[in-house]
């Protein structure tokens, strides 16, 4: 094996679980999920071979503090499957939420052994915003995408019309990553490095504007907002401006959107006159989701009980389900099965038990990694690994208020938790080096 692959073999499963992504999913119409995917199984040969170097080396790669962050969410979840009203459904749905919260985020932060390791991972997430992007764009401008005002412009990338917020969630990804590359290079990185990952930055905005996510548009606007800051106040207005500048040529200059963006980003403020069908649905759904956790306060009813119990908590305003046509697919009508809200999903199907364990578990990581940013820059070294793994943290815990897990593109968000992880808890992303990942591994080797 050539040395350049064998000193990154660590990160490989990472790797694959993240390029994986871009193999488009069967999803059969009508259905509540697309089951298990590539990249999931790419995500369950990362999980076994991080448990098997653990056991074969009888390492103990984690400290109190961060056994205590990753296990709270295992334990919440795990109350809440044992409780569910629906025994068959709590068991799969806790496997998948294990998958998602704490079996992939801890995985990586065992994988991944050096700065360069995670640098890899997060460069692989930009790959596959530009894959995505490209091929959204290409849809877009060929009128091959999903259905969105009777035009078949909507861009979903390769993840089709059944799951419309895939490629909004790769594409949004990508650009935290390169403007966090942009604003703060590592040492010794080639100069063109710069100005490349701010161009990519840039460009992914296309394809997330032709998304029309308004979910998407906020949550990157806010981590791109919190990069910016963290980088530095001189850096973020100068950077802040140039995006501006940019999204104006994009938009005004070029006609990206056009009056469909115009209408879509407007209609982000109407929320007490006029909403429109999704907006509506989406509240209703939420209403739903809180009167069903104030039947069930502690453990909720159980992982996937939200869609059993939605009819009897909804108003009469819901809809029940959206249409879905375009990107090569019939008209469908695609049931609602979920509240377009992570915190009020956990709620109502996790009770106040696992809803505070698993947010609890992301606000530690907030804390902890910030603390961490905050030693690299005066250190001067792995600013950029910190810049990127808050601003996904941020993007995620955001976009978690307009959208939930569902659909290939949730493993995403568990590397995007993982690279969050692997900063705010790993040894290896406060030493930095390979030299860190060798002594970590002689480390538990030495353990007998």
């Amino acid at each position: 094996m050539p040395a350049a692959v064998a000193s990154h073999r660590p990160a490989l499963p990472a790797l694959a679980t993240v390029l994986l992504v871009c193999v488009p999913a069967h999803r059969a119409p009508g259905g509540g999920g697309a089951g298990a995917t590539l990249a999931d199984a790419a995500s369950g040969v990362l999980v076994v071979c991080c448990a098997a170097w653990a056991l074969r080396t009888r390492a103990r790669p984690l400290d109190t503090t961060a056994a205590a962050v990753l296990a709270a969410p295992a334990a919440g979840l795990a109350l809440a499957a044992v409780t569910a009203q629906d025994p068959a459904a709590g068991l799969t749905g806790f496997v998948r939420l294990l998958q998602v919260f704490v079996l992939v985020p801890a995985a990586l932060v065992l994988a991944l052994r050096s700065r360069r390791h995670a640098r890899l991972v997060a460069a692989s997430l930009v790959a596959v915003a530009v894959v995505q992007g490209a091929v959204g764009v290409h849809q877009y401008l060929t009128g091959t995408g999903a259905s969105y005002r009777g035009e078949d412009v909507r861009a979903v990338g390769t993840f089709g019309p059944l799951d419309i917020m895939g490629m909004a969630s790769a594409v949004s990804c990508g650009v935290v990553v390169a403007l966090a590359a942009g604003l703060a290079p590592p040492a010794g990185a080639p100069r063109w490095l710069r100005p490349a990952a701010l161009g990519t930055a840039a460009a992914l905005l296309v394809p997330l504007v032709l998304s029309f996510s308004r979910g998407a548009w906020i949550s990157t606007a806010a981590a791109c907002t919190a990069v910016l800051l963290l980088a530095g106040l001189r850096t973020a207005l100068r950077t802040l401006a140039a995006l501006l500048a940019a999204g104006v040529v994009l938009v005004g200059g070029f006609g990206v959107g056009g009056d469909l963006v115009t209408e879509r980003a407007a209609s982000i403020t109407e929320v007490a006159g006029e909403p429109d069908r999704s907006v509506t649905d989406r509240y209703t759904m939420w209403a739903a989701a809180v009167g069903i956790w104030r039947e069930n306060p502690l453990t909720g009813v159980g992982p996937k009980g939200f869609a059993e119990h939605r009819d009897s908590h909804a108003s009469l305003a819901l809809s029940s389900a959206s249409d879905t046509a375009g990107a090569g697919q019939d008209f469908h009508r695609q049931p609602l099965l979920s509240p377009h809200n992570m915190y009020l999903l956990l709620l109502a199907e996790q009770g106040l038990a696992g809803a505070t364990a698993v947010a609890g578990g992301w606000a530690a990581l907030l804390v902890l990694g910030l603390r961490r940013l905050r030693r690299a820059r005066t250190a001067g070294r792995g600013a950029d690994c910190g810049l990127a793994a808050t601003g996904l943290l941020v993007l995620v815990c955001v976009d978690f208020l307009y959208a939930d897990i569902g659909g290939p593109s949730t493993v995403l968000t568990a590397v995007a938790l993982g690279l969050a992880a692997w900063w705010a808890l790993a040894p290896a992303a406060a030493a930095g080096g390979a030299a860190a990942g060798r002594a970590q591994g002689a480390k538990g080797a030495g353990v007998r």
